[in-house]
């Protein structure tokens, strides 16, 4: 009986510090993605030397602690409300030199907000918890410790599964911003700026147009859990601009000018039972000195 409670111990055991092993390289995952986020949603520094000012952004983030790492992406790139614009003063260069600020932001509503930075704070905690205290936490000496142990890191490994998910969104919406600023930059108008040295925000065509404004409106409106219904959105528009009509732009209906939108992003979801176009805002902001 001894040896079979000592097998029985050896393989639970093994068990926990496979499941262990597993939430930990999770973690490790979900933590260079948030590195990934926080070291290229925002870029400023001299226009002939944007590498150099990258790889240091890239190379400071890298040193930070999940817990830092949290708090820069709050605030910066996933904000609540308004979307203030980058301080272009807080870059010292001679006079003359043209520099280049840019900053993509994910904004959500203020309970959405509230979720996500709940979340983020709490994945914090739980890898503190995991890397220093789970030993202490559980007697990996007996069968009952050992069942406890498990039934905690599964829960755990579900809830670094989820966050991870919702990182990988936030990393493909990120990707596609850098899409549009590449196609920005590469743009005629964003070359007349430039060679105009204008210090106004950039003005990039249709995304700043008064239907594509107007639309922005609306999703502050009507949002729920970060998302607004097209159709209703272009209801919203008509009864408050009805002189803002998608065929005004060249365009066959309220789906298509989310479309055209640069930084509007559509996407297609279950409610009340339809499959329902429905689309969010991530701002890109660009200034020039």
């Amino acid at each position: 009986m001894t040896n079979l409670a000592d097998n029985d111990l050896l393989t639970l055991q093994h068990e926990v510090q496979q499941l262990l092993g597993r939430c930990l390289l999770r973690l490790q995952h979900y933590e260079l993605l948030i590195k990934a986020i926080v070291a290229h949603h925002r870029l400023s520094g001299p226009i002939n030397d944007m590498e150099r000012s990258r790889s240091g952004r890239v190379g400071a983030t890298a040193r930070k602690t999940l817990g830092a790492l949290v708090g820069d992406l709050l605030g910066s790139y996933v904000v609540a409300g308004e979307i203030e614009p980058p301080e272009a003063s807080q870059i010292s260069l001679p006079e003359g030199v043209n520099s280049f600020v840019m900053q993509m932001s994910l904004n959500l509503s203020s309970e959405d907000f509230a979720r996500v930075e709940r979340d983020l704070r709490d994945m914090v905690r739980l890898r503190n918890n995991l890397v220093h205290h789970f030993i202490e936490q559980h007697n990996l000496r007996s069968l009952d410790g050992c069942r406890c142990a498990q039934d905690a890191l599964i829960s755990a490994n579900n809830r670094i599964d989820q966050n991870l998910n919702q990182l990988r969104e936030w990393a493909g919406t990120m990707e596609e911003m850098h899409r549009v600023l590449s196609l920005i930059l590469q743009s005629e108008e964003f070359k007349t700026e430039f060679t105009n040295r204008a210090t106004s925000k950039t003005k990039v065509g249709f995304d700043t147009s008064g239907i594509v404004c107007a639309l922005r409106k609306a999703y502050c409106a009507l949002a729920v859990d970060g998302w607004a219904p097209v159709a209703e959105a272009g209801r919203w528009v008509a009864e408050r601009y009805p002189e803002e009509k998608p065929a005004k732009y060249g365009c066959q209906s309220w789906r298509e000018v989310v479309h055209k939108a640069p930084t509007l992003e559509i996407r297609y979801l279950e409610l009340r039972g339809h499959r329902t176009p429905c689309y969010r805002e991530c701002d890109i902001t660009l200034e020039w000195r």
